[in-house]
């Protein structure tokens, strides 16, 4: 038994490097098509591009993808960490005390989720415009934290169940006020899972478009997910420019898993669990 213990452990690392293939098999062909100019695309009947050539990339710069790379990145950060400040106060609050006004602002939180967002748009469109908020950053940022702030509020609130009061308490006995020992006790403990809201905060805001395309829609206000869409036109695609613009706005969301990935798997697990 021993002696197949190996053999099996080979056989489901294959299993799965097989299924981990499979599963990204959209993501490697658009990478390996961005290597090749549309018309070798459209002519090549293989996987692998024949000749590997840089020419969509250098195109690039010849557009406004960069700009839209920094909107995208004002906006999602932006909306990160107004949500996430706003989700950890309140989070922390509906840990820690119970009462009429707290129990109320959580049923809120379940309501807010149950309307889809596009039955807010004409509104806030009409609320918007007269005060200049139509192609300016702002209106997407209050418009994605207030979409994320219902379910970061809700995991925020569970990881910080998973700390002990008695933390808090003996912080209180000590001299600290309440401001205090949350700050200086609760907060720091309270790191993974605040980056794993974070992260999920972003990479909403990174990569939504519906919204962005109704309110931003001047080439110097554009997001990446807007702004990518320019290389469709009506008639035609621009095929290679566009594999090779989706590939380096992949680019930002890969390293950031790559770094916080341990953070995300934390910050869900105490999220869901209690005790």
């Amino acid at each position: 038994m021993n002696e197949s213990t190996p053999l099996k452990r080979w056989s489901l690392s294959a299993l799965m490097f097989v299924i981990a293939i499979l599963l990204n098999l959209p993501i490697i062909l658009m990478v390996l098509n961005s290597f090749q100019t549309t018309e070798q695309m459209l002519l090549s009947r293989s996987v692998i591009p024949a000749v590997f050539s840089l020419e969509n990339y250098r195109g690039l710069t010849q557009t406004p993808f960069f700009q839209y790379f920094r909107n995208s990145m004002i906006v999602s950060l932006g909306a990160t960490v107004v949500s996430v400040s706003a989700a950890v106060l309140g989070g922390y609050a509906l840990s820690r005390y119970r009462n009429g006004l707290l129990q109320g602002y959580s049923t809120a939180l379940f309501a807010v989720q149950m309307f889809p967002i596009i039955l807010a748009l004409i509104p806030l469109f009409l609320i918007f415009q007269p005060i200049g908020l139509i192609n300016n950053p702002l209106s997407v940022i209050i418009v994605y934290a207030m979409v994320n702030l219902p379910f970061i509020t809700w995991m925020a609130r569970s990881y910080f169940d998973t700390i002990p009061r008695e933390l808090e308490e003996a912080a209180l006995i000590d001299g600290c006020g309440p401001i205090e020992a949350f700050l200086r006790i609760v907060l720091p403990l309270s790191g993974p899972g605040i980056a794993a809201t974070s992260i999920f905060a972003f990479l909403f805001s990174y990569n939504e478009f519906f919204v962005a395309n109704v309110f931003l829609r001047t080439t110097n206000s554009m997001t990446l997910p807007v702004g990518i869409r320019m290389f469709m036109d009506q008639f035609s695609t621009d095929w290679g420019s566009l594999m090779a613009a989706a590939t380096l706005m992949m680019l930002p969301t890969l390293v950031l898993f790559m770094f916080v990935q341990k953070f995300i798997a934390h910050g869900a697990v105490a999220g869901g669990v209690k005790g």
